[in-house]
């Protein structure tokens, strides 16, 4: 099993080790699974509401322009035929879904291959925890200082964590979500990735140990 360094929040120095679920952080990147994966993604996220009118829809051109025959012009039978100004579109856009079928199975893999991605890129701390008492976005700011991080910086959070994502939801440069939330998507194009122990992405094996302990609380 994989495990990486621990970073203390007040000095940036590392403390002890976590370790990492070797079927999220240590497989091998699928490239064609995650381009897939990330397209569908951002294609779902189109709304698909363009729309233009047909000869149908156009207001007016009830009546036939000019009789069939003897004029010495074309024949036409509206106004609004897709040829005329301010008729309808021929072939035009219409509202639909954007949407595509991706099986959840290939969904884990993009992500894993992700997540591994950036492990092998050393581009991931974990924190302990971020030590916030109450929301404080300059203390938020100093943190991220001391962790020496830059660019566009993913964090990823507890639903427990609102005191810290009260202090992060200014800094343009950071893009908070919840641990359920994580996506191929956003982990591809951050350059940094900060968990907290609590928010660390769990494997299927202890996926499985926490609903067998649920289980057995339950009793």
């Amino acid at each position: 099993m994989a495990t990486l360094k621990l970073t203390k929040p007040t000095d940036g120095k590392t403390s002890g080790n976590v370790d990492l679920a070797d079927d999220l952080f240590g497989v091998e990147p699928n490239m064609s699974v995650m381009h897939q994966v990330v397209t569908a993604q951002l294609a779902a996220r189109r709304s698909g509401t363009q729309s233009t009118k047909t000869r149908a829809e156009v207001r007016g051109g009830g009546a036939k322009p000019w009789r069939q025959k003897g004029t010495g012009r074309a024949r036409q039978g509206s106004i609004r035929s897709p040829q005329w100004r301010g008729g309808g579109v021929a072939l035009g856009p219409k509202p639909r879904s954007y949407r595509q079928r991706t099986p959840k199975k290939m969904i884990r893999l993009a992500l894993a291959g992700a997540l591994s991605d950036r492990i092998a890129s050393e581009r991931v701390k974990v924190l302990k925890s971020w030590g916030l008492d109450e929301p404080s976005t300059k203390a938020a700011r100093e943190t991220l200082g001391r962790l020496d991080v830059e660019g566009r910086i993913l964090v990823v959070l507890t639903r427990e964590d609102e005191v810290v994502w009260k202090s992060l939801r200014n800094l343009p440069e950071v893009h908070v979500l919840l641990t359920e939330e994580l996506n191929a998507y956003d982990v591809l194009v951050s350059d940094w990735m900060i968990f907290t122990e609590a928010s660390l992405p769990q494997g299927k094996a202890g996926a499985k140990a926490d609903k067998d302990e649920a289980e057995e609380e339950s009793k």
